[in-house]
Parts: structure tokens; sequence; C-alpha cells
């Protein structure tokens, strides 16, 4: 049994997996840079999807898994992901987590693109992410797991091609911790771009120092971009569910543009969404796209997204009355470290869960309210998977260069990611981009400015992204090359009921 494990990151793979640990008897420490629970699941709006009804089943998922993955899904990953589903609601529910359910006590559910059937179960209407992190916050306080909060992890620490410990930051101190095993849970790197619906936490810390210690990143390219975020500074998700109840997108002039894109319009896929919507942008001088919700009606608004309403408020707007403005933001990375279906990498004593990993479940494209079940799912496994060994048959990384000496700052680097890297990528702006940050640094004033060194962190993962982009040259999923022919796929369709 491991002497001690350390849990870096509590969102809700890693609150899972420092549960399931503890409960196994292990010794852990649950290490979060912010305050417990604060994390890309907290934000989480839509819901979780799951085979828990009768007109359902396992199989249908992992078909819809699948085909939203664009080919490029692993079929025992996403067999893995989505048998897990039901066991893993039914203990968030015995932790208290109160999903919202219809009149006569049965789970309310939603229908979201590319599921063939309803199967997203939400909590609070479009806050399903606060509801599960508080039930997971709550048993973890109340367990025997030591907790530390506002911690920088800096290295991991190896010797004989294993895990032996990690550097963290701490009340502006440097400390070392000694471990058995390491899961890293830290998110994915958000932050990458201009606009994201990811809080600023996100720089994919966990991610870089996995890569540092020679485990490879796979998939980097794959970034889904949501296609609605309030256009306001830190770019607010608004649910796809919106949408899905008959919220219509309006250009300048407000008239609908999405009718003359895709025969779903503004039920299409989300990237062919998100990618119609920055076109408009660019045509009507980088000034936001209009979301209308005022067919649903206030009722309809404020009892199925009572979060999108006090967003707007906070903003001055209501929806029921006004079209809001919205904008595309880099929401989900599809790609991470790469790990076997229990989380394991190729070093041993490390592991990596939700966003920050990779199983190829996903593959080009994450299929919706797939994320919250995969951080469940995949804490859990990579728990009980910890007196296994490593997943010795994966590759390590190659070295990169270290970079050049031209100082770089986050927003320069977010600018450069968004305009080459983003929704529209072609060989010379790939080839562009790779030159700047083949050329860049960040310096490091003080070796403990934890900026500073989230910013070093996301240069590292951007010359990755820019990398695994640039060799793969035809478009696929959440990865398009303007210079390429779209891969045909069969249309999306997204669409919202409560019960």
């Amino acid at each position: 049994m491991a002497e001690r494990v350390v849990v870096v990151g509590s969102g809700a793979a890693g609150l899972t997996a420092a549960l399931t640990a503890s409960k196994a008897g292990h010794d852990v420490i649950l290490m979060t840079k912010g305050p417990l629970g604060e994390s890309n699941s907290l934000y989480a709006q839509g819901g979780i999807a799951a085979a828990l009804f009768d007109d359902d089943s396992v199989e249908a998922h992992i078909a819809d898994t699948l085909a939203a993955g664009a080919g490029l899904s692993d079929p025992v990953s996403a067999r893995v992901l989505c048998q897990a589903g039901p066991a893993r609601i039914h203990e968030l529910i015995a932790l208290g987590a109160e999903f919202d359910r219809c009149p006569d006590g049965r789970l309310a559910r939603g229908l979201e693109a590319a599921h063939s059937v309803p199967r997203v179960v939400h909590a609070g209407g479009d806050a399903t992410g606060r509801a599960i992190i508080a039930a997971l916050v709550r048993a973890v306080r109340a367990s025997r797991i030591a907790v530390w909060e506002h911690c920088f992890a800096r290295d991991l620490l190896v010797g004989d091609d294993s895990v032996t410990g990690i550097r963290v930051l701490r009340d502006g101190r440097e400390h070392t911790l000694a471990a058995s095993a390491v899961i890293i849970a830290s998110g994915g790197a958000g932050q990458l771009y201009r606009h994201s619906t990811n809080p600023l936490g996100a720089t994919g810390d966990g991610v870089a120092l996995a890569l540092r210690a020679g485990v490879r990143l796979i998939d980097a390219e794959f970034v889904q971009f949501h296609p609605t975020t309030l256009a306001v500074p830190g770019t607010p998700l608004i649910s796809e569910a919106v949408r899905g109840e008959g919220a219509v997108l309006l250009d300048a002039r407000g008239e609908r543009f999405m009718l003359r894109e895709h025969p779903d319009a503004e039920l299409a896929p989300r990237d062919v969404v998100a990618r119609a919507i920055a076109r408009q942008m660019q045509s009507q001088g980088d000034v936001p796209v209009l979301l209308d919700a005022r067919p649903l009606g206030d009722a309809v608004l404020r009892r199925r997204f009572p979060g999108f309403v006090a967003l707007a408020a906070a903003h001055g707007l209501n929806p029921s009355e006004v079209p809001v403005p919205v904008t595309p933001a880099a929401h989900y990375w599809m790609g991470g470290v790469e790990v076997d279906d229990d989380g394991r990498t190729a070093l041993r004593g490390l592991s990596a869960v939700g966003e920050a990993a990779c199983t190829r479940a996903h593959g080009a494209n994450r299929l919706a309210s797939n994320s919250l079940l995969e951080a469940l799912v995949t804490g859990h496994r990579a728990a009980l998977a910890l007196e296994q060994p490593s997943a010795a048959t994966l590759p390590r990384a190659e070295g990169r260069p270290a970079g050049g000496h031209r100082a770089i700052s986050r927003s320069e680097l977010q600018q450069v990611m968004w305009q080459w890297v983003g929704l529209h990528r072609d060989t010379a702006g790939l080839a562009s981009a790779q030159a700047l940050l083949a050329e860049a640094s960040v310096p490091v004033s003080d070796e403990h400015r934890v900026a500073d060194l989230e910013t070093a962190n996301l240069l590292q993962l951007a010359r990755e992204v820019v990398a695994a982009a640039s060799d793969r040259t035809e478009s696929i999923g959440a990865h398009h090359r303007s210079d390429a022919d779209l891969s045909s796929r069969q249309p999306e369709r997204e669409v919202s009921i409560a019960c």
C-alpha cells in the first residue's frame, strides 16, 4: 500500500481520487492552487451524461461518444467511461448531491448535442458543477484527508524511473513532499487563449510538470471552443442548452446568420457554430454577435437557466428583453497527459485524471456532458489502481528545445494562440506561431512568483499544441485547418428538455 498519495487539484477528478484513495487506506494529501473546490468543475453548467434511464443503454452512450469523437476515440476507453457512469452518479447522490427532479421524483434529464436519447442529468438548472463540488468538498472535509490550500506544484521528484515526491510552494516557501504516488488532477490549460471559459487558474501546471518529468502529452491539437460565452471580461459560459431551448444567434444587424451556415442552424455541432460566430465577428469588425433568448420567455429562463439570468443581470442585461453579446471561447482540452484506462502514466507512481489526462475516449471532439463524467470515472479508477504497476507499454516523451530569450507576456501568448492556433488554423499561421514561440521565454524574477511560473507552464504547453496542430494537416473534429477539406460527418442535434 502506498505510504503517501499526493493529489494535485481539487476539481471533481481530484476530490474523487482523494476520497477513493483515502477510503482504500492510503495517507492522502490533497493540494489545490486556490481554495478547496475552485476548479473548472465548479463552473460546469450543462450536466453529466450517463445511461441511467430505461430507454437508454451503455451501448448507446458508447456509440454516441465514438461518433462525436470523429473516428479518433479509443473504443475500449469509451466503454470504460460510459459503463462506470451510473455508479458514479449514484455515489454522488449518496454523498448528498441534489440533482434536479421531475414532479414525480424521477431524475430530470436533458438531450444535448450528439446524444441519441436524453441522458444528461443536471442540478440547479445550470449549476451542476457547484452541486457536485459542494457534495465532494463536504465529504473531503469530513474525512481524514490532509488539505493543502493555496499551494502551487513546482515539479515532480523522480528517482530510479519512479516518482518519489513533489516540490511545492506554500505560504511563500518551498516544501518538498515525499510520496510514493502522485495523481495529477489539475485540469486543462484554458488560459492559453485570449477568450476562455476557464477560470484564471487553468494554466496547465500539472500537465507541464508531467511533461518535464518525461511523460508524453497526446492529442494536444484538439481544443474545443464553446460557441457562446458572454462578451464581458472573463467570458463566462452560457450553456448550449439555452440554444437547445430555442435561443437564436443574430448578427450586428439583428438578423439570424446560422440559417445559411448549416442545415441545423443554431443546433449544429458546437465546433461548426463556434467557427461561424468567429467568421461573423470578423466580418463585422470583431464585434460580438448576439444571443437572442427572448423566444424562451422570462418564466422559462428563470426556471431552467437561473445562472444565465443572474450572470446577465450582473452586467446590466435582461435576456428576456434584449439579446446579449456573445463570443466563442476556449472551453475544453481533449489532449493531455497520456494515460491508460486506469490513469497510469509511463512513469511509475504517476497518474493523471480528468481534463489533465488523455485516455483517448474523447477522440477529436468531446461529447457534450462527458467531461464531468470523465472526471468522476478517471479519479475513481486511478485511486483504485494505485497498487498496480505503471503503464510500462506507454512511450516516454522526447525532449523539446527550451526556447529562446525574447520575453513574452501572458497576454501576448494568449493573442498568438487565439490568432493562429484558435478556431481557424493554416500552415502559414501555425508556422508564424511556432517561430515566435520558439524564441519566446518567460523571465521569472522571483522563484516564488506563481504568476510567472504559470505563464512559463503555458508557454511550454503552447509549443506542444502548435507542434501537434502543425503535424495534423487535415481537418477533423475540433481541429480545423482552413487550408484543408473538412471531414464529412453527420449533423449533431442539440435539444434540451426538462424531464
